[in-house]
């Protein structure tokens, strides 16, 4: 039995039909390698999927100067350049050092753990763009800023998820795969496969242990069973009343373990304009309000549309502002990447994931240090 707090399934994952009949994802969109069981289930219902779009140039604004570039890594000078391959190499090599199933029993882990991302950044990346491009990629990783994340942890998530190019690019990367119906069919079809074990609207208030059982009181009534799971946010997990109480260390980790916080904003057009200039519609700037920009259109580009992410601090400082001030501003940079044709889109949605009252952030928990 799963006990969903929403009025609906799919918690990070949110697919929604816009007016013109597409369908988008304003939470977890992609799929990529090593994600071999998301994989199968999409092959055990059947789900159709089709491959991101990212033909042609991509485009790196740096202190609000725009060029273009091929590949996985951005036009900077020289010196820059060489940094930053000597920076993926760095990286490398220090997550081969932190073990999957314990790291902290890396050689290294109480130093890497006692410091942050930003910390190691200045004493050990020299140049301004190599600097720039690395604080991109945390952002767009994990929606949080270099200093709010520790650097054991940052190793240990880009090597499970296979290094950081992997994370961050489209092809053979993060971002490859789409689902044609929108991601949130996968939570869908799982959710038909329990039927009426699948409860909505009822958010569990207090778990005790009782005897050989355990009694769980929801918004929707009380259930007994012999395991419960916790499968919420650890900032959400820690909201539950416990009887008997979590042991102390577990307590003050769901305490210590904020989320991610990011806007997705989608702007849609009669066309994918950019294609026909040779860009992908990739983008990443290091000036906000808008850190990265994918192509969102649809499978047959009948319509054109670009997802926007306004990640870490500029989403705290702009997810106190009017929807229409957001909106705005997103067209404003849009206009700025790509050109005057982006200020005209024919429809905008945007979801923020801090102010979201069962996932307070997207799209992972994060580790500060300690």
């Amino acid at each position: 039995m799963v006990l969903e707090a929403r009025n609906r399934v799919g918690g990070r994952t949110l697919s929604q039909i816009v007016p013109s009949g597409e369908t988008i994802d304003l939470g977890a969109q992609w799929i990529g390698p090593t994600q071999d069981r998301v994989a199968a289930l999409t092959r055990r219902f059947g789900l159709q999927t089709f491959t991101q779009y990212s033909t042609g140039a991509k485009i790196v604004s740096l202190g609000r100067k725009i060029s273009t570039y091929k590949g996985s890594i951005p036009s900077l000078p020289l010196l820059s350049l060489i940094c930053v391959q000597r920076l993926i190499n760095q990286l490398e090599g220090m997550c081969r050092d932190v073990p999957l199933d314990a790291p902290y029993a890396a050689t290294r882990a109480a130093e890497w753990d006692g410091m942050t991302v930003e910390t190691w950044k200045r004493t050990s990346v020299f140049t301004r763009g190599t600097r720039a491009v690395l604080d991109m990629a945390v952002r767009a990783i994990f929606c949080a800023e270099p200093s709010e994340i520790s650097l054991l942890y940052f190793l240990f998530y880009l090597r499970s998820g296979g290094g950081l190019l992997r994370l961050t690019r489209v092809d053979d990367g993060a971002q490859q795969t789409r689902f044609a119906a929108g991601t949130q069919t996968l939570s869908l079809r799982l959710a038909d496969v329990l039927g009426d074990q699948m409860i909505l609207n009822a958010p569990v208030r207090a778990i005790v242990e009782s005897g050989d059982s355990v009694l769980i009181h929801s918004d929707s009534g009380a259930y007994r069973a012999q395991y419960v799971i916790v499968a919420v946010p650890p900032a959400l997990a820690g909201r539950i009343s416990y009887h008997p109480p979590l042991p102390a260390a577990r307590d003050q980790l769901t305490q210590r373990m904020p989320m991610g916080s990011v806007i997705k904003c989608v702007a849609f057009y009669e066309s994918p304009f950019w294609r026909e200039r040779g860009l992908s519609g990739e983008a990443i700037s290091d000036t906000g309000p808008v850190t990265f920009v994918l192509d969102d259109s649809s499978e047959d580009a009948s319509h054109g549309a670009l997802v926007a992410f306004i990640p870490g601090d500029a989403a705290r400082y702009w997810g106190v502002r009017s929807a229409g001030e957001r909106r705005a501003a997103v067209i404003q940079e849009l206009s700025r990447l790509f050109g005057p044709q982006a200020t005209r889109p024919t429809d905008y949605v945007e979801k923020d994931w801090a102010s979201d009252p069962w996932s307070r952030g997207c799209p992972v928990a994060l580790m500060p240090p300690g």
